[in-house]
């Protein structure tokens, strides 16, 4: 596979969060120079250095993409929240600003990186219940893929001509707390730890993973590998159903059982105790990259269960 030599640093913008942290924990091992554009710094504190920035307006920040060799932008307001009017304006807002004002810093520098890397959401197929989704396939319809087509949207019309870009739509990513909130894996290990972990609504919605050590190398192989263009999806290749998603995650923790959560118990609870939205339960998809395929992207962590007992795993019953 061909390669970039990375020299400068590499800019993520939004690197505050889980997704974040864990990406440049990855990057600085293999000695790469980072820089964090974030309202806060992240924490824990790591082997980088914090550039503040409001995501939506330009400042002295831009200066720190003049000879960079990559920019990946994160910055998204998180979906896990109840959908009211305003949360999903800021939803909307706060990826279509930040990635405008992104394209405006880079057209005012004048050595800016070769490279954007670009966050997206494989939610943007939709919510179809059987369908397996590749690259090829349409999008689907309501908040989640107009968000989705809307940021992808805006990523185009700011990216340089001269740039390499790569968007990853990326699926649940599971991964390790360190600090920064590991996102709803946490949740859902402290439920089956308690007993709590059985099948949610009907159990069939597709439920999309990927480890986090396989995004964090595919970002690694988007920054390095010249071929890489365009969008992929980024989820393991083998999706599951709820059903034998939390099935294996009570295996992990070492449960047994897991009592199962009707849709009814869901849409009164998640808005009520848990300050979510009932639909991110409710419904999934099912989607695999065909491209990550055909270019011959090996997977750390391809099945379910390793990856699991990798992150969570404690001791496995029979």
């Amino acid at each position: 596979m061909p390669t970039t030599s990375i020299s400068g640093p590499i800019i993520i913008a939004g690197g505050s969060g889980f997704l974040g942290v864990s990406l440049a924990t990855h990057l600085v091992a293999l000695g790469r120079p980072i820089v964090v554009l974030s309202r806060r710094p992240p924490k824990p504190s790591g082997p980088w250095r914090h550039v503040g920035w409001d995501a939506r307006s330009l400042g002295e920040w831009r200066h720190e993409l003049n000879g960079a060799s990559a920019i990946i932008n994160l910055v998204g307001r998180t979906v896990d929240c109840i959908k009211t009017p305003a949360h999903q304006d800021e939803i909307l807002r706060s990826r279509i600003e930040a990635t405008r004002v992104l394209g405006l810093a880079l057209r005012s520098v004048a050595a800016p990186p070769p490279v954007w890397v670009q966050m997206s959401t494989a939610h943007i197929y939709g919510d179809p219940p059987e369908v397996t989704c590749t690259e090829e396939s349409p999008f689907g319809y309501g908040l989640a893929p107009f968000v989705g087509r809307a940021w992808e949207d805006a990523f185009h019309a700011s990216i340089l001509p001269s740039q390499r870009g790569v968007v990853l739509r990326t699926s649940f990513v599971i991964g390790r707390d360190r600090g920064a909130g590991n996102g709803a894996l946490g949740r859902l290990g402290l439920l089956a730890r308690l007993g709590l972990g059985g099948t949610v609504g009907s159990g069939t919605q597709g439920m999309s993973w990927i480890h986090e050590a396989d995004l964090n190398r595919l970002f690694e192989r988007a920054l390095t590998d010249p071929t890489m263009n365009g969008a992929y999806i980024s989820s393991a290749p083998h999706p599951e159903s709820n059903r034998v998603f939390m099935r294996e995650l009570r295996r992990a923790v070492g449960m047994p059982i897991g009592l199962p959560t009707y849709s009814w118990m869901v849409r009164l609870g998640a808005p009520l105790l848990l300050r979510t939205d009932a639909e991110l339960a409710l419904y999934g998809r099912y989607v695999v990259s065909k491209r990550l395929r055909e270019e011959g992207f090996e997977f750390q962590f391809p099945q379910l269960r390793e990856a699991l007992h990798d992150l969570v795993g404690r001791r496995v019953y029979p």
